[in-house]
């Protein structure tokens, strides 16, 4: 069993109910259908009804047993405006803003996120990251003791000698686009967190650069030494490594002659990219040059789950991303509070 068949398999278990508020999009419906057929969640479509009807009848999809959330009541409404209102108040937003903020449907299902009716949340085959982060920041908030969100692809290769069986876990690829090196560690940190709840080894992550252990000095290379110097300081029982070149964390012998006793050895199964440029142009390229299966970029760091989806993304995708966000939702201990 692959990686991926274990998250689906724990999602079947988990029985998380997940909302879907780009309703009316077709891959999102289609995607809903499948995870219903599936077992994989139970499914929440918002928009219209007679348009995510529509949409079924034009895609052949069944939503026998996908719930539809069409315009909410009154009494609804001014409980999710109050419930928004609590949440955001240090803002300084005032009610009339509010409603016009509440008019996303992305917010909405965020709020509906933070209220528990549903267990996470899954957006992006329409609306934009920006859009869809947006919404979590807003309706979700960040967990406490996090500085910052960011993001993580969960990767799948044909190579076996890698990572873990051919999975690793990239990041960030879609959230900090230039972090500093306290930025970068959190993210490390994270990232490994990530990593232990996806993957079925012990995360070992490497802090990328285009310099090894000092081999090219330079400011760049230089955040990336200090930022594992900061993630060693916070969890030093975590296996990792940097700053190293990306030979040196995933070829055994290339770490032994660029970095002897790296704790990593060349065998790496989490990267973590220096900044956003690296990162979402790292995982493209082993994707489309590769051909990896990209899971995500799934959101870490949030109060409760919500998971953006790439504009470019496939049916199968979508329905990957929900079975990830409802393994999410099962680990609801590290979604008890937010600040």
């Amino acid at each position: 069993m692959d990686v991926l068949e274990r998250i689906h398999e724990r999602a079947r278990a988990a029985r998380r109910h997940i909302v879907l508020p780009e309703g009316t999009e077709p891959r999102t419906v289609q995607a809903a259908a499948a995870v219903v057929r599936e077992s994989l969640a139970r499914v929440t479509l918002i928009g219209r009804r007679e348009e995510v009807l529509a949409v079924a009848r034009e895609t052949g999809a069944d939503l026998s047993g996908v719930e539809i959330a069409d315009r909410p009541s009154a009494r609804d409404e001014e409980a999710a405006l109050r419930a928004y209102l609590e949440h955001v108040r240090h803002r300084g937003i005032v009610p009339d803003e509010a409603r016009e903020h509440l008019k996303d449907p992305l917010l909405r299902a965020a709020i509906g996120v933070a209220e528990g009716r549903f267990d996470g949340m899954v957006a992006g085959a329409r609306s934009t990251t920006a859009a869809t982060l947006r919404a979590a920041l807003r309706g979700v908030g960040v967990r406490t003791g996090v500085s910052r969100i960011s993001s993580f692809m969960l990767m799948m290769t044909s190579r076996a000698d890698l990572g873990e069986d051919g999975s690793m876990v990239f990041a960030d690829c879609a959230v900090h686009p230039d972090p500093s090196a306290v930025e970068l560690a959190e993210i490390a940190l994270l990232t490994a967190e990530s990593a232990r709840e996806f993957l079925p080894a012990p995360p070992r992550v490497a802090l990328l650069s285009f310099s090894t252990r000092g081999s090219a000095d330079h400011p760049r290379s230089r955040k990336v030494a200090e930022a594992t110097r900061i993630v060693k300081a916070r969890a030093p029982e975590l296996i990792v490594d940097g700053e190293l070149q990306t030979d040196a964390a995933l070829v055994p012998a290339v770490a032994a002659s660029k970095a002897p006793g790296s704790a990593v050895q060349g065998r790496a199964n989490v990267l973590i990219f220096p900044d956003l440029d690296a990162g979402n142009i790292g995982y493209k390229l082993v994707e489309r040059v590769a051909g990896a299966r990209a899971i995500g970029p799934i959101l870490q760091g949030l109060a409760r789950p919500v998971n953006d989806l790439s504009r470019g993304c496939s049916v199968q995708d979508i329905v990957d991303v929900v079975a990830v966000t409802a393994v999410q939702g099962a680990g609801r201990d590290r979604y008890d509070s937010r600040r």
